[in-house]
């Protein structure tokens, strides 16, 4: 049994990692996934949401009364609200009615004000997030508003070496290969720098949907997952330590995201589907004796209504 904890920011992190038992086909390398939706608000950005609001106070960037404010397709938000909700920050979202309606009430919940930028047919085009970014530019202007800068901050590093330190600490063995989706590139480079930095030879590959292969070939494009391909490449992105960029079909994914509740027990999203599809195939290639260690990244629940689990 695990301690008494004095406040649920302590809960963020250290969570479970399992191998995958039903849906690993013959001759694959065993793939295990880091459960990061038994995180408090169910997805792996309260490591960083946490990081970066501390990280900010211990610096004197953010004081009381001041406002935090972010664009957010809204794991991010999620977070955020929470932790200054518990904080006693207000905070200011610009966000879009493209990503998930549970998202956008969570921030509510959990007393964020949003305002919402319309997308064009309820898709994440590849000029939503920059035009998203562009209006909090603007707003940022006031220093009463403290910026958290999720897609350029290095204090998210803070939580995401933690989470590549669990890693570590829960194999039996190093894994041969890391892989998962790049959305901000925060987790990605995070927990990268902590795997390269411990075992070097483990290879790291990013993800990304087949739709919008950016990082892979250069060319942007449409796509309807949340938190992943954001129309840019991250600033963040040129810290990490990877080998490799593969790309899935985004059917792939969603079909997956239904296989893994059924099958495995798994309930997350789309991303998480996509991270699995990309983990089996590698692991495919490397054969039995090696592992892939891949991410979910958030719940289920977040998805319901999406038309995700229809």
């Amino acid at each position: 049994m695990t301690p008494l904890n004095g406040n649920i920011l302590d809960t963020v992190g250290n969570t479970p990692m399992v191998k995958l038992q039903n849906i690993v086909p013959e001759n694959c390398a065993d793939i295990f996934v880091k459960l990061e939706y038994y995180n408090p608000t169910g997805s792996f950005k309260d490591r960083m949401a946490k990081a970066i609001i501390e990280q900010a106070e211990i610096r004197g960037d953010l004081r009381p009364g001041m406002t935090v404010l972010e664009c957010t397709a809204g794991s991010t938000g999620t977070s955020l609200a929470f932790v200054c909700s518990l904080k006693g920050y207000p905070f200011k979202v610009i966000s879009s009615d493209a990503f998930a309606r549970e998202k956008l009430q969570a921030m509510r919940l959990f007393g964020a004000d949003l305002d919402l930028f319309p997308s064009e047919g309820k898709g994440i085009t590849p000029d939503l997030i920059p035009t998203m970014m562009g209006l909090v530019r603007d707003l940022s202007a006031n220093e009463n508003y403290y910026w958290t800068r999720q897609f350029e901050n290095i204090d998210a590093f803070e939580g995401y070496r933690a989470m590549g330190k669990e890693i570590l600490a829960q194999a039996d063995k190093s894994p041969d290969v890391f892989c998962a989706a790049v959305g901000t590139a925060g987790m990605f480079a995070g927990v990268s720098l902590a795997l390269k930095d411990a075992e070097p030879g483990i290879r790291v590959i990013a993800l990304e949907p087949e739709s919008s292969p950016l990082l892979s070939r250069g060319v942007k494009g449409s796509h309807k997952i949340d938190g992943i391909a954001v129309g840019f490449v991250p600033p963040l992105l040129s810290l990490a330590k990877y080998d490799q960029v593969q790309t899935v079909e985004e059917s792939e994914a969603r079909a997956m995201a239904k296989k893994l509740a059924k099958e495995e027990g798994i309930f997350a999203g789309t991303s998480t589907g996509l991270n699995v599809v990309g983990a089996i195939r590698i692991g495919k290639e490397l054969g039995p004796g090696h592992s892939v260690v891949t991410v979910a990244c958030d719940s289920g629940m977040k998805y319901m209504g999406t038309g995700l689990f229809d």
